[in-house]
């Protein structure tokens, strides 16, 4: 007898615990919601995860088997057994099982995934929904449908060539430029934007110009007008001068076309002008409007979350997951500009309500979508549900109020009526015998502010004027005569282009067609963490690596870093998840056809001429080269026949980069090291040195047996001032100040890479001034130690991981409160509201976190073996090198020939342990996709 319709159990698996949570409160008892955490396979990331039985195959490494169809090799991560062996527990109970993972590709393929991971027998349902509303949730279990294999084959593809790129192209980097260096899809793309905007930095030739500012009264009222042009011909202005010259472009003519002030001229015209007759010579008034920006799509909230927000993209992304998971949101990974008619209604009702009929829009507001490429049937970001509730009515605070107030405020802006604005030019004339002179001054009046009220777009320009800034002019008409209380001459240099932000290259990337909504947070991130960009507040400055790995892929892979050929790719992953082209043939064209990844890497590994690609120069740096070495980047220059180098500090900016820092570089590096003493215990030299990351004292030469005792010299101490007895007393640390009266342990004063600090066990306290680490006391020593252990207690304990059973904890750190699970800890930001922070809400970050690691304890172990060899190569090498060398320029060569060499034998190790490298396969994907489908079970 066939159970009925309400007595079925009902499993439903979603992507977290808070997701879980919230739909949980929609469905009936019979309905069961667990959380997958994510992926609950992927491809193989290590060796160790390699099954046994593919192990021995070219393609392993790889984790695709390129000779059979580009069948990817698929394994469950440890992290995630206890995850299936739950769900396959539950499923036991269940009649049913419904998939409720996002609806977008990658949604789809963890759905794909989890049926063919759980090989269950039962009906499988797929339910998609943009928000996480009763409304949406019952609506969705209304109109469920099948796995979009299509929109599977589209993410997996995906997968397939970000691996090929990266595991091909990424040994080549070692081989050529430095060890530990990636190549990605994207990554490579983004990281080359940056590099060829820094290029024009470098090159770029400032120029100076002068003109005049007058300030004046008219009325009352005062306003200001700049100089335009003099004796009837226009001022130069910045947009007049060639960026790598400096002097103005090709056709314009001094006298002819633009006048050229000098500050002499300036400065006179300016004297003369100031007690004279201004007149009005014209008044022009213009009239205009401003309608709205379409509501919120993902790259869009990015980039006004870093403008008026300060967050990062992958911040941005992490605060909206969270607002979409409790339901207050639609879905925040989507490229569609779309409202549904009820949150169109709620719009509307919501502008009628706070701000009055004048400032609805006419008729409802809809917006065409600008990405190209755009994907998904999504709605765009706005506030979930039919009521459009503000931040306080949802009691929400901090990050996630702000984020969400944005968004409020961005959905109910579209269904206002347009800003009406008027701009008025006001022209002055003045004259000084032979001088006659032009001025301008510009106003802005808002006649009606429309959407104004709600949101204005922010600006990726900090010295623009935001839409809702007026300047309003006084009432004036030709031949009125304001007067004038002052002219000031204004130098002015024209600026280099801008770097990029986070927000800037986001919206490059989608301009272009590159990336989606999913990637953008994670690119980011990558190419901050590979070293490729170090962030300098809002800027992303490129680095040598950066330009060293741009040279290689230009030469080689000229079309993998093509911005057309890159959004290219996109389009045809758009077309398969359309089911329009065939995922294989093209993946064969790619990697195995005529000039493909393989032709490619093969070539590479012959004809790249490693010194070359890691070569940057430029004229105005004379003699001087910088290359990248497999310890970073450092400059060079020939002095007598001999090499002369010295490492680059890791924060110089490459368009930062003069001839003069290179000298003294260079200066600094020639001094060689400074015998300081005898020291009087161990009876060998105390040197001076001067590293990449500036001086420190060494105990001994470098060719002794084992590694010398070095220890940095202290911020706060010069150098050249550094006496033989303060040498002394920094070999001696760590200081043994006294034990501690409970556990017996020393306490140490000692110096590290931030600084100086006090050490009881594994309890570190930062020193600051007045204590030193010379004078610091046993006492007071005991009290730093106790104020940090106070610190280090947990604010808050929210519960066991569901996982691991160990404590969920939010402490305080030096950059405000964090989520601690065992070794995984996760910001929450300044302003996160602690008490509101529940145990689901930290276990999804946890996991997001740990998702974004990729590796996490396997990667850190298979680095300590690396790092053990590396040790072992350089001290056969310093052994081998045993001969004294005669001249500090010399030994200084030497020294960077012995770890070039030393380097080389590194980079063959890992590049010889990667080739076994990929993980362990599940079944076959074939055996998923062929399992068919029949009321509702998803098959294909």
């Amino acid at each position: 007898m066939s159970k009925s319709s309400k007595s079925l159990k009902r499993l439903v698996v979603v992507e977290s615990p808070t997701k879980a949570k919230t739909i949980r409160k929609f469905l009936p008892d019979e309905y069961m919601v667990e959380a997958s955490m994510g992926h609950i396979r992927d491809l193989p990331s290590s060796a160790a995860e390699i099954p046994a039985s593919v192990k021995k195959e070219k393609w392993s490494r790889l984790g695709i088997n390129v000779d059979d169809d580009y069948e990817p090799l698929y394994v469950i991560p440890s992290s995630k057994k206890k995850v299936v062996t739950r769900l396959k527990d539950l499923l036991k109970s269940a009649d049913e099982l419904y998939i409720a993972t996002d609806e977008d590709r990658e949604g789809e393929s963890i759905g794909w995934h989890l049926v063919n991971v759980l090989k269950t027998k039962l009906p499988v349902r797929r339910m998609v929904f943009h928000e996480i509303t009763r409304d949406a949730i019952l609506d969705a279990l209304d109109s469920t449908r099948e796995i979009d294999f299509n929109l599977v084959d589209a993410q997996e593809t995906r997968r397939i060539l970000d691996r090929l790129v990266g595991y091909s192209i990424s040994p080549l980097l070692w081989k050529k430029v430095a060890p530990k260096l990636s190549a990605g899809r994207v990554q490579s793309v983004a990281v080359r934007l940056c590099v060829l905007r820094e290029k024009e930095r470098m090159v770029f030739v400032p120029a100076s110009y002068w003109d005049l500012k007058a300030d004046m009264l008219h009325d009352g009222r005062p306003f200001e007008a700049v100089m335009t042009h003099h004796n009837g011909i226009r001022l130069a202005s910045g947009k007049d001068f060639d960026d790598q010259s400096g002097a103005l472009k090709d056709g314009l003519t001094v006298g002819e076309d633009v006048t050229l002030l000098a500050e002499k001229q300036a400065r006179s015209l300016a004297e003369r002008f100031a007690g004279r007759e201004w007149a009005v010579s014209s008044v022009e008034e213009k009239k205009s409007t401003r309608t709205p920006s379409a509501p919120f799509i993902t790259s869009t909230l990015q980039q006004e979350g870093s403008r008026k927000l300060n967050l990062s993209a992958r911040q941005t992304m992490q605060v909206a997951q969270r607002l979409y998971e409790q339901g207050f949101i639609t879905y925040m990974r989507t490229d569609s500009t779309n409202l549904s008619t009820e949150a169109i209604e709620a719009s509307r009702k919501a502008v009628s309500e706070r701000y009055g009929t004048d400032y609805l829009s006419q008729s409802p507001r809809q917006f065409s979508g600008t990405v190209r490429n755009a994907q998904e049937a999504h709605e765009a970001i706005r506030p979930a549900g039919r009521e459009m509730r503000t931040r306080d009515e949802l009691g929400l605070s901090g990050v996630e109020g702000a984020l969400y107030d944005l968004i409020w405020k961005r959905t109910v802006a579209t269904q206002m009526a347009d800003a009406r604005l008027r701009f008025t030019t006001v022209h002055l004339s003045v004259s000084d015998g032979d001088d006659e002179a032009t001025f301008r001054a510009s106003g802005k009046t808002i006649e009606f502010a429309g959407f104004f009220r709600a949101y204005v777009e922010g600006s990726d320009d900090p010295a623009s004027a935001l839409e809702d800034q007026e300047n309003p002019l006084p009432v004036m008409g030709v031949g009125d005569t304001p007067a004038c209380s002052a002219v000031e001459p204004l130098g002015h240099e024209t600026k280099p282009p801008a770097r990029y932000t986070e927000a800037t290259l986001i919206k490059k990337l989608e301009q272009e067609g590159i990336g989606r909504p999913s990637t953008y947070a994670t690119i980011m991130d990558t190419i901050v963490r590979r070293g490729y960009i170090r962030r300098k507040g809002s800027q992303l400055v490129p680095t040598f690596t950066a330009f060293a790995t741009n040279n290689l892929l230009e030469l080689q892979f000229e079309r993998l870093v093509d911005l057309g050929f890159t959004a290219g790719m996109e389009r045809i992953l758009d077309d398969i998840a359309a089911g329009d082209v065939k995922s294989k043939p093209y993946l064969q064209e790619f990697y195995k056809g005529d000039g493909g990844l393989v032709d490619l890497v093969e070539d590479g590994l012959d004809k790249i001429d490693a010194r070359a690609v890691s070569e940057i120069q430029l004229p105005k740096w004379g003699d001087h080269v910088i290359r990248v070495g497999r310890f970073g980047p450092y400059v060079e220059k020939m002095v007598d026949g001999e090499p002369v180098r010295s490492s680059i500090p890791e924060d110089l900016a490459p368009a930062d980069v003069t001839r003069e820092i290179l000298e003294e570089l260079l200066e600094g590096s020639a001094d060689g090291d400074t015998v300081l003493g005898i020291h009087p215990e161990a009876d060998m030299p105390v040197l001076l040195k001067k590293g990449p990351y500036g001086f420190y004292v060494q105990l001994g030469d470098d060719d002794q047996e084992g590694k010398p005792k070095r220890q940095s010299v202290p911020k706060g101490i010069n150098p050249t001032e550094l006496t033989f007895e303060k040498a002394v007393d920094l070999l001696a640390l760590p200081r043994k100040l006294g034990e501690h009266p409970e556990s017996g342990k020393d306490v140490l004063a000692n110096i590290g890479r931030f600084g100086p600090y006090v050490q009881h066990q594994r309890t570190f306290a930062s020193l600051k001034e007045p204590d030193t680490v010379f004078d610091v006391s046993f006492d007071r020593a005991m009290e730093l130690i106790a104020e940090k252990e106070q610190r280090n207690k947990p604010l808050k304990t929210l519960g066991e991981h569901p996982e691991s059973g160990e404590p969920v904890d939010v402490l305080v750190g030096r950059y405000g409160p964090y989520v601690k699970h065992m070794k995984t800890n996760v910001s929450l930001g300044k302003d996160a509201d602690i008490d509101a922070l529940t145990l689901d809400q930290a276990v999804a970050m946890i996991a997001e976190k740990a998702g974004s690691k990729g590796g996490g304890g396997k990667k850190k172990a298979a680095a300590k073996k690396a790092s053990a060899k590396k040790s072992a190569a350089k001290k056969a090498s310093a052994k081998k090198s045993a001969a004294k060398k005669p001249a500090a320029k010399k030994a200084a060569s030497k020294k960077t020939a012995a770890k070039k060499g030393a380097a080389k034998k590194t980079a063959a190790t890992k590049s010889g342990a990667k080739k076994a490298s990929p993980k362990k396969s599940a079944a076959k994907k074939g055996a998923g996709k062929a399992s068919t489908a029949t009321n509702g079970t998803a098959g294909k």
